[in-house]
């Protein structure tokens, strides 16, 4: 039984789905200006990893994570960069699934884009007029947050509360709103940006209600699962709760996940103190997944604290299972005996017991902290019974054992082959000739690639330089 914490009751509940043995789960994906901060990989790792789970107990998941693709952010970077919006949030696209599949996070079943789901918008839109939640002023139409009664149920604040203090709420525009607290649904254009026609002029939708329409469409009015940072709680998600609701009456989203905030060597991550750092900074730095393995070994709702010793210590403890993975292969490839001996077969049983440890870890609300204990417990029990006169059975036993709680955890359990040195500099050679042709598409590749293995690039005046990282 799997029990998750619900943001909406505050309590751990017991995860019952809206269809037996399906996961119909929704995550809250990055806007698309820039390359994805270690912020925005805490979240991804996170909720791949209860998808991961989800699929390890039986269900079949419907994962949707969507791409916010307009956005003011964005239309700023494209300005600046004399581009348009669209070829910024691609390129920022493709290079954020680079960064995903360094950290082992699984494409979602669909990677919706805001851009291509405006109709939709539309249509929810007009049903919430219809419906008396909205109303259009001069081009920009508002949601009625009064008139959802049930507004606050989700950052359990009040709204008398949100008023007194509403003088930091209020955005452009609102002297034309009924009321201070009510939201934006639809803006019109300005100078320069993209726009869509719309029954209220041109324009482009509000940000809050993008989610509710992708959620909708590709999992339906009802989900099980909504995750994000806990940043979104308010207003994000607590305005898709009342948008939502009032326009199919039903409710919304049944379990509500949110992972703790990241934090830089104990200070807010901020790039005016320059502690800002890009998953594609640190991937310079560290292999991908020890990012993940560190993030893991936190629980999801503890604040998480960043610093290189913590990466360094992350690096250490994986190495540790990479290493036993290692040896146990070793082991099995120069085991005279292929057969378990009925020895071998109960201590093969005896360790059931650690996934059993991971499993109950797991389902308390996916707490990777424990079981990730219990993975090094399973470790250190293969170190201290499997040896040079185990079965090659008994040792691949174990390795399999190993490897299955990891690929659950998104962790790679097994270590990069080493490059010889004369093969990095053959790919060195490719690089720099793709560079002079400007293939930069297979210059950047062949970086990747080295990477990937643990060679780091330098490009110095005296030539390129590498070191194994």
């Amino acid at each position: 039984m799997i029990r998750i914490y619900n943001t909406l009751s505050r309590k751990k509940e017991e995860f019952v789905p809206l269809e037996e043995g399906k996961v119909r789960m929704y995550v809250c994906g990055p806007t698309v200006y820039n390359y994805i901060h270690i912020g925005n990989a805490r979240p991804m790792i996170v909720f791949d990893t209860v998808r991961r789970y989800m699929e390890h107990k039986g269900y079949e998941v419907n994962f949707v994570s969507n791409f916010t693709d307009v956005d003011d952010k964005i239309i700023k970077k494209a300005i600046e960069e004399g581009v348009s919006s669209e070829e910024i949030s691609l390129r920022y696209i493709e290079e954020c699934k680079k960064d995903m599949e360094g950290m082992n996070v699984k494409p979602a079943t669909i990677h919706p884009l805001a851009t291509e789901e405006i109709d939709g918008m539309i249509d929810m839109i007009s049903t919430l007029i219809e419906k008396g939640y909205a109303y259009a002023v001069n081009g920009t139409v508002y949601f009625r947050t009064r008139r959802f009664q049930e507004y606050g149920k989700l950052s359990h604040k009040n709204l008398d509360d949100l008023q007194a203090g509403s003088r930091s709420l209020l955005v452009s525009g609102e002297d034309e709103k009924e009321d201070p607290l009510d939201f934006v649904l639809w803006k019109p254009k300005k100078e320069g940006e993209p726009y869509w026609v719309s029954p209220w002029g041109e324009g482009r939708p509000g940000w809050h209600i993008e989610c509710s329409v992708m959620s909708r469409k590709y999992l339906g009015e009802q989900i099980d699962i909504h995750g994000g940072g806990e940043d979104l709680i308010f207003p994000h998600h607590e305005n898709e709760i009342a948008q939502s609701e009032a326009c199919c009456g039903k409710i919304f989203c049944r379990y509500w996940m949110h992972n703790a905030f990241l934090n830089i060597d104990n200070k807010k991550m901020s790039k005016s103190l320059g502690n800002f750092f890009t998953v594609r900074e640190i991937s310079e730095k560290y292999d991908l997944q020890i990012l993940r393995f560190f993030m893991l070994n936190a629980h999801y709702r503890s604040p998480l604290n960043f610093s290189a010793d913590l990466m360094e210590a992350s690096k250490n403890a994986l190495e540790r299972i990479q290493t036993a993975v290692a040896n146990l292969k070793f082991l099995a490839e120069h085991a005279t005996a292929a057969e378990m001996s009925a020895e071998e077969t109960a201590k093969a049983e005896e360790a059931k017991k650690f996934e059993e440890d991971f499993d109950r870890s797991m389902d308390d609300d996916f707490n990777t902290a424990d079981a990730i204990a219990a993975v090094f417990e399973l470790v250190k029990y293969a170190n201290t019974n499997v040896t040079e006169n185990s079965s090659k059975a008994f040792a691949e036993a174990m390795r399999a054992e190993i490897q299955g709680l990891c690929h659950v955890l998104g962790v790679i359990a097994e270590k990069k082959e080493e490059l010889l040195d004369t093969d990095i500099e053959k790919l060195i050679e490719e690089r720099q000739a793709a560079r002079k042709a400007r293939n930069f598409a297979r210059a950047d590749e062949i970086r990747g690639l080295l990477l990937e293995r643990g060679i780091l690039l330098e490009d110095t005046r005296e030539g390129v330089k590498w070191k194994r990282v």
